[in-house]
């Protein structure tokens, strides 16, 4: 993208868009979400003689550990029209980057990640395997915690991701302690 984001994985909605995306530097997601705002937007406005927004809210975004959720979240983007029913088969939607990450279609817009690729030394190989962990069903309690995270905006990821983050950025990634914190002991 010229705003300098890899795409990973994508689903275009009726009302909201999935992106899974590795910026190459700071703030270039607000940039990229800016411009697909004012861009797509005026496109489809015009084209189809409407005004206003297409989407519901401002977008949300969460950093994810590459190690071991980034493939969930590939698989979470992919599968939203299926849960959506708008299709019985991911295959069958044009508006995802199912058909690139599974099928092998070669898509422009895609940049696998490096956890994608790992899937296997080719790309009939890496399809197979990403088609059989799509295939994987996503439990009730996975799909509750990528969409918790995505909306409070918390680092999606291990505990140890967490904490990382957050001594980089100097400030909380996750979920707070419930509750006053504990008074100090009287001596």
């Amino acid at each position: 993208m010229r705003e300098r984001c890899a795409v990973h994985a994508y689903v275009l909605m009726t009302n909201h868009v999935h992106l899974l995306m590795t910026p190459s530097g700071q703030g270039q997601v607000a940039r990229v979400m800016q411009s697909l705002g004012r861009r797509y937007v005026r496109y489809v406005n015009d084209r189809y003689r409407r005004t206003g927004t297409l989407w519901e809210g401002r977008y949300k975004a969460c950093l994810v550990d590459s190690e071991s959720y980034l493939l969930r979240c590939y698989r979470y983007i992919e599968l939203n029209p299926l849960r959506a029913r708008m299709v019985a088969d991911p295959a069958d939607y044009r508006w995802s980057s199912f058909a690139c990450n599974a099928l092998g279609v070669v898509d422009p817009l895609i940049r696998p990640h490096s956890s994608y690729l790992s899937l296997g030394g080719n790309v009939d190989e890496r399809c197979s395997v990403y088609r059989a962990l799509v295939e994987e069903t996503m439990t009730p309690d996975e799909l509750a915690s990528i969409r918790l995270h995505l909306q409070r905006q918390h680092a999606y990821g291990t505990e140890r991701f967490r904490a990382a983050i957050e001594a980089q950025l100097s400030r909380r990634a996750g979920p707070a302690k419930i509750g006053r914190p504990k008074k100090a002991a009287l001596s």
